[in-house]
């Protein structure tokens, strides 16, 4: 075992022994929003621990990737972006940061490059790369969800890029149709790590008692989110208040988002616990008695921790109407699609009302039977998904590494 102090991009206390010989290679890791951030760190963690050729790393990324040492050249809270119009009005601003990362990667010359999610962006900046650097494997982890809506963008993607890391079974034959390398990786919330989570801890924390009614409240993650979902959650909140007087909230933040809530909340006269860390809100959610959460990766954290969960969302509303027309699915919550009926309950466009979500909440609140019937059917709807199968980062750095021959 050797000890390496500053390994380029990426710093590491203790390392496999690898040939002195060998010369390190240089991968970039792009990331566009929160979610993508925490999955480029974990795979970076992956293809260090199994990588036989020393890794260097550079890219775009947030707070995830950079406590592992990557600079991100911009804050990527600017390419958290839903819908048409917010796309449309953010185009300048979208080009120049591909523009960016694009001469990124022709400074930096890496090895490969592997672009997470956010499929405007990255496909974008893949094409730039490939024009001006065509020699530079591309990998793209995270496919669009073609099943679900769009299904020639899987041509698009195969056209694009050398290889993807689905997170879906699904995913595959839309791809491989097109000839594209596609090596299923399974979804990273199915592998969240709740042993570092403690509700006992928690709730003693924070002055409630183990009978005290807990709501945990999940406002999203994007900008677009906050803005459409915090005036309704705040009146939810208000209103589940007025009918449980002793009723506690607890908000975990995104960093992504943090200046975006501290408006909202900032005189809010409700008792509210504000979490920040990924230990805390992985403890909130397996002490809380209901969740209240946007629509998004998060919904299947919480259905690992065994919380039931009312589900919002809200979009502009050119963007909702193409969905509608365009894609067959009566569900927007994957677990939901897989079950093929709403385990949990989703309000969605003009039945987000602060009415609904706090009828929905209540209802949860009252009766005991069916909050756990909820979570028992959310299990089963994991199972559906794959879970306590290998975890994702292991097995997309395996495919990196075998598609890079490391």
């Amino acid at each position: 075992m050797r000890v390496q102090q500053n390994w380029g991009f990426f710093s590491m206390a203790t390392l496999p022994d690898k040939p002195a010989e060998t010369a390190p290679k240089k991968l970039m890791i792009i990331a566009a929003e929160a979610s993508g951030d925490v999955l480029g760190a974990g795979l970076m963690r992956a293809l260090v621990a199994q990588s036989s050729t020393p890794l260097t790393f550079c890219g775009v990324g947030g707070q995830q990737m950079r406590s592992l040492g990557v600079e991100s050249p911009f804050d990527i809270a600017q390419l958290s972006i839903l819908g048409m119009s917010e796309g449309l009005k953010a185009y300048k601003r979208v080009k120049a940061r591909v523009a960016d990362t694009v001469a990124l990667a022709q400074a930096e010359r890496p090895d490969a490059v592997v672009l997470i999610d956010s499929w405007g962006f990255t496909l974008r900046v893949a094409r730039g790369i490939r024009a001006v650097m065509p020699e530079v494997p591309l990998i793209k982890y995270v496919g669009p969800q073609v099943w679900a809506t769009r299904p020639k963008r899987a041509k698009t993607l195969a056209q694009s890029v050398d290889l993807l890391l689905a997170l879906h079974t699904m995913d595959a034959p839309y791809f491989e149709a097109e000839g594209l390398e596609t090596v299923v990786v399974g979804n990273p919330a199915l592998n969240v790590d709740f042993s570092r989570a403690d509700p006992q801890a928690f709730r003693q924390t924070h002055g409630l008692t183990a009978d005290q009614r807990l709501l945990l409240v999940l406002p999203g993650s994007r900008p677009s989110e906050i803005r459409r979902l915090m005036p309704v959650f705040l009146e939810t909140m208000r209103r589940l208040a007025r009918l449980y007087p002793d009723l506690r909230f607890v908000m975990p933040v995104a960093d992504t988002v943090r200046d975006l809530v501290q408006p909202y909340i900032r005189d809010l006269s409700l008792p509210l616990i504000i979490t920040e860390t990924e230990a805390d809100k992985l403890s909130a959610m397996q002490a809380s008695d209901v969740a209240l959460a946007c629509s998004g990766t998060v919904t299947t954290e919480l259905a690992l921790a065994g919380c039931a969960m009312v589900i919002a969302y809200q979009v502009e509303w050119l963007t909702y109407f193409i969905f509608k027309h365009l894609s067959p699915l009566k569900h927007i919550t994957l677990f939901n699609i897989l079950a093929g009926k709403a385990v949990a309950p989703e309000f969605v466009q003009k039945n987000c009302t602060a009415e609904n979500l706090a009828q929905a909440v209540s209802a949860r609140f009252e009766d005991v039977g069916l909050r756990a019937q909820q979570v028992a059917e959310q299990f089963s709807a994991l199972d559906l998904m794959g879970r306590g199968q290998k975890p994702p980062a292991e097995l997309a750095a395996q495919a990196v590494i075998r598609h890079l021959k490391l």
